[in-house]
């Protein structure tokens, strides 16, 4: 229970620094993706608030022998560049062009019932679900292409 009550609490310090920078209005994020136009560079400077105060946190957990609610740390276990890594990458990068928001805001923004912001997140929902299904079906694949290939034939 304390973890999801501290996963509840840093959900809603998350929106509430949505909220207070203006990261939840598309206007704005799209603002700063207007590098040639009227640049906005709020974003700039919000996420380089995010990062400092991230790293500070990532320094003073790696301190810890064990994380405060689980039995041990999720760390990512891979760095290197892929060619899905690099996909995701590009239609994150293109839905948030399009729209104004990622996923966070979006999220934030579903409160207000907005037409075009319930279309993205279910586009988004859509997008994760269908992503899932094309990862499980590669595995079943793999998986059964496997035994067929250990199974001796008859000749």
């Amino acid at each position: 229970m304390p973890a999801i009550l501290a996963s509840f609490v840093c959900g809603l310090i998350f929106s509430a620094g949505l909220l207070i920078s203006g990261m939840n209005q598309p206007a704005k994020v799209l603002g700063f993706l207007d590098i040639f136009g009227a640049w906005d560079a709020t974003l700039a400077f919000v996420m380089a608030g995010a990062v400092a105060v991230s790293a500070i946190g990532f320094a003073l957990a790696r301190r810890r022998a064990a994380p405060l609610f689980a039995t041990k740390f999720s760390w990512p276990e891979r760095r290197d560049i892929d060619a899905p890594l690099v996909a995701g990458a590009i239609l994150f990068g293109v839905g948030w062009g399009l729209i104004g928001l990622c996923p966070g805001p979006a999220l934030v923004n579903l409160a207000g019932l907005r037409l075009p912001i319930m279309v993205f997140v279910a586009a988004m929902v859509l997008g994760m679900l269908g992503y899932e299904l094309w990862q499980r079906r590669g595995v079943a694949n793999s998986a059964a292409q496997s035994s067929l290939a250990a199974t001796p034939s008859d000749g």
